[in-house]
């Protein structure tokens, strides 16, 4: 099994990241939102700098009817507009396949009472700054994982396929049975990361990770991270990697305190730019998940509260 031709829906950092990538081995379309956007699309392609360095040539448009038919489709907008996202291809693209990218948990169940396509659960560990609407920088070169959604009767093989095409494309990818304890690992590494960062202004740096102190940010890293794990434990899902460690290496790629090139996670950079942030479908999932299984959480539900209240402050 082979795709040659695949539509992107979404071009924030990670679907640029995709786009331009795929953009060197498939024919690839991207569903945008805004007309300038895919006016800007279609004329300059989309250029990938820093880990990679090339242009690719591509699609765009804001009207699915206006794209080619897809073999491959990979959602990567952000959490909530990934029902927009199902909306959009309602009824069309019968014979495609659709690949969710999201953080947190639940995109795959949103897609699927949308449409019975087969769908891929991945999650991604790469990270990128989108400079503009045409051009990407790629930071972090870490995997995808990805698995079959299992309740959608996605063959593995069809999987093996798409990350076989990833591969061939530059990305770094793992191909897994079962894709749960990579999700839950990346959820619990983005629930303390993203919101902490919200709410302290600062980039994911070496503070992060550092318990030296008494006062040093690491051990709030590490309580909220602990807790996380506890909530993972009582759902029964065994974690693909230690949140933890996921964090001390992350933030020793070169982050220091002033480092002007150190990550900012979405979170904060949603933020900054007064927007609505994930954090009901980051923190906020791992709190519902809590509740349900009875583990107590009390640095993550105030922290959750937190970034809501800063939410509600763009307004003042």
């Amino acid at each position: 099994m082979s795709f040659e031709s695949v539509c992107v829906i979404g071009a924030g950092s990670i679907g640029s990241l995709c786009v331009g990538h795929l953009g060197q081995v498939a024919n690839v379309s991207v569903l945008v939102r805004r007309p300038e956007h895919a006016a800007a699309l279609n004329e300059k392609g989309l250029t990938v700098s820093g880990k990679s360095e090339f242009t690719s040539k591509v699609v765009a448009g804001t009207d699915p009817a206006s794209l080619p038919d897809p073999e491959l489709i990979v959602i990567a907008t952000k959490a909530m507009q990934v029902e927009a996202a199902a909306k959009a291809i309602e009824g069309r693209f019968g014979d495609a396949i659709v690949m969710t990218i999201q953080n947190g948990l639940g995109s795959e169940a949103v897609v699927a009472g949308h449409g019975d396509w087969p769908i891929i659960s991945s999650v991604t560990f790469m990270s990128g700054t989108k400079e503009s609407d045409t051009h990407v920088h790629y930071e972090l070169d870490t995997a995808t994982w990805m698995g079959p959604f299992h309740p959608s009767g996605t063959a593995f093989e069809s999987v093996q396929a798409v990350g076989e095409l990833f591969a061939k494309s530059g990305l770094k990818v793992e191909v897994l049975p079962d894709v749960r304890p990579a999700q839950w690992s990346k959820l619990i590494f983005n629930a303390s990361v993203n919101p902490v960062a919200a709410l302290t202004d600062l980039p994911h740096v070496q503070l992060f990770a550092r318990r030296e102190q008494e006062s040093d940010l690491g051990h709030l890293m590490y309580d909220l991270i602990e807790e996380g794990k506890q909530v993972a434990a009582a759902a029964g899902v065994e974690l693909f990697e230690d949140p933890w460690e996921m964090n001390s290496r992350a933030v020793q790629q070169g982050a220091t305190h002033d480092d002007e090139y150190a990550h900012v996670p979405s979170m904060l950079a949603d933020v900054r730019a007064g927007l609505p942030t994930e954090i009901d479908f980051i923190l906020g999932s791992l709190v519902r998940e809590a509740a349900r299984l009875g583990v107590p959480v009390p640095i993550s539900e105030a922290l959750y509260r937190l970034v809501k209240g800063r939410e509600s402050s763009y307004d003042k």
